[in-house]
């Protein structure tokens, strides 16, 4: 008989070394059929480890049944997306809550405007820091921290029951805002190949402008019948449903004792090679150019504490940049800057953001004042513009799939000069259709543009630099966005002093106050198109639509 050679394992010794072998394997790990005891209690395993508590075992099934799938990047996209529909939807439905909790809390819509630039000043301060930590310690745990925060946030805004607790619950959240967006937007960029990820980024864009739509339709009324505590008791349920499904099914690091140790002086080691210096400074500067945008309409462009907010954001830039050249480990390497395909989509990013939102401040004045629309009448046709933004984004990821991502982001940033020298052109007989397309236009561009630019900027960065990348993004984003708004409506009201304009003043008069701003907002997008000109579509093999 054919015995077993002395010294030769037996099979079990074989299977077990095997085993152990596959250890350091992060599939390996997912598995539960790797459990030694799963032959013998079913083919899945999920009852094997009977040391294992409930979610332990929840989390082993969905992570083997997502790690088999051939779409598990999109399951962590979808994943994702939970989490920011949570995270957006009350965005800009609790402005119109403003006059209402000002009654409540016994102050002022003026005071209260801090609930709305508290966040923005936090996320400025934060975001560059942050998207570093996760690249170092960890996008998914960055981001489940992250939805912890905005957990809190919503149960502090709740629960305020005086303006001070209010604001520094909101400002809380452009912290956690900071945190889930760098961190999400790496996980999207890693999950999917270079040549894929445009048609992700275009789901991202949908929901990212259809949350606040949402947001709007749903919690008006929610407000209107039980106050607008209960929006964020809503928010706070859905918080939890998200960090419950992002927490199964974004797969961990490896629990590998050793590899948990390395990881972790590697990443003290980072940070503390990281050039802090220029790291704040840039955060400083950030913050502080947002500052300056947000009181300066307030207090005066001339006044001190505006000038001095200007004045040293320009220093901690002119810091940044003497530390870029000179810095061993700066926060972004100075490589990326001399890219076309990685500083054409911030300024495009920062510009686009100017003009749309600059515009979207602008439109409900223009109705009311130069077209006699009520609020309720403006506020129905102003939602084509995030309406058909957040449609168009799905179908312009695949488009761009197909033709190339510099076809996009030209499309995009042309939409948007056209949508503004459109709204420019305005006369008293302009039909609403007239208008209703300018308005169109605005949302075709940031719904095809986006996608095309996130994605050529993703395929020229590391891997291990998703998050800076996408905190770079949002910070061109948030910029642009306070630029736009604050630059367009301080030129209006000017000219709106300047003419003497009164209650009295007839269509074409109040009319002709928005003439410039929207000539400047067209200005600043066609500075995006040239930089949508210059970017280069990710290479790719041409593929059909058969893969979503």
């Amino acid at each position: 008989m054919g015995g077993r050679r002395a010294g030769q394992p037996t099979g079990r010794a074989r299977l077990v070394r095997a085993r152990r072998a596959r250890r350091h394997d992060l599939g390996a790990l997912l598995d539960p059929s790797e459990d030694p005891g799963s032959t013998a209690l079913g083919a899945l395993g999920t009852e094997a480890g009977s040391d294992l508590n409930w979610w332990a075992l929840l989390h082993r099934r969905v992570q083997a049944r997502a790690g088999a799938s051939t779409r598990h990047a999109w399951w962590v996209l979808w994943a994702l997306l939970a989490g920011l529909f949570a995270l957006n939807f009350t965005f800009t439905v609790f402005v119109v809550a403003l006059p209402t909790v000002a009654r409540q809390l016994h102050t002022s819509v003026g005071t209260l405007t801090w609930t709305m630039v508290g966040p923005l000043l936090a996320y400025g301060l934060a975001a560059p820091l942050l998207g570093k930590t996760g690249d170092v310690v960890g996008h998914r745990r960055l981001y489940l921290v992250g939805l912890s925060g905005a957990l809190v946030a919503a149960a502090l805004t709740a629960l305020s029951h005086d303006v001070a607790t209010l604001i520094a619950a909101r400002t809380l959240d452009g912290v956690q805002g900071a945190a889930t967006g760098t961190a999400s937007g790496a996980l999207v960029n890693a999950a999917f190949s270079r040549e894929e990820r445009v048609k992700a980024l275009g789901w991202w864009s949908l929901v990212g402008a259809g949350g606040p739509v949402i947001g709007v339709s749903l919690g008006s009324p929610i407000i209107q019948a039980f106050g607008w505590r209960t929006l964020f008791w809503l928010q706070l349920g859905l918080l939890v449903v998200a960090l419950v499904v992002v927490a199964l099914l974004l797969p961990p690091p490896s629990s590998v004792a050793g590899a948990q140790a390395a990881r972790r002086a590697a990443a003290r080691a980072e940070l503390r090679a990281l050039d802090w210096v220029g790291s704040v400074a840039l955060s400083l500067a950030v913050t502080l150019v947002m500052l300056g945008l947000s009181i300066g309409p307030a207090v005066g462009w001339a006044a001190p504490v505006t000038l001095g907010a200007f004045v040293g954001g320009a220093a901690g830039v002119a810091l940044y940049v003497v530390r870029l050249r000179t810095a061993a480990n700066p926060l972004i390497p100075a490589r990326y800057f001399t890219r076309r395909n990685f500083l054409g989509p911030l300024v495009l990013r920062a510009t686009a953001n100017f003009a749309y939102f600059g515009g979207f401040f602008l439109f409900p004045l223009m109705m009311e004042e130069a077209y006699h629309y009520s609020v309720t009448g403006a506020g129905g046709l102003a939602i084509a513009r995030p309406l058909v933004f957040a449609l168009s984004s799905p179908v312009a990821g695949y488009v761009a799939y197909r033709i190339g991502e510099r076809t996009g982001a030209v499309v995009g940033a042309a939409s948007l000069v056209a949508s503004m020298a459109l709204f420019a052109t305005l006369g008293t007989g302009s039909s609403p259709w007239t208008i209703g397309l300018a308005l169109a236009l605005s949302g075709l561009a940031m719904g095809v543009a986006l996608p095309s630019s996130s994605s050529v900027m993703a395929s020229e960065v590391e891997e291990h630099e998703f998050g800076v990348m996408s905190a770079a993004q949002l910070l061109a984003m948030q910029v642009g966005e306070v630029a736009g708004i604050e630059v367009l409506e301080t030129l209006q009201q000017g000219l709106v002093r300047s003419r003497h304009l009164g209650a009295h003043a007839g269509a074409a008069a109040w009319l002709s106050t928005f003439q410039t701003p929207f000539v400047v907002g067209g200005a600043v997008a066609l500075v995006g198109l040239g930089a949508a000109l210059a970017v280069r579509s990710v290479a790719r093999q041409p593929l059909g639509w058969s893969e979503a």
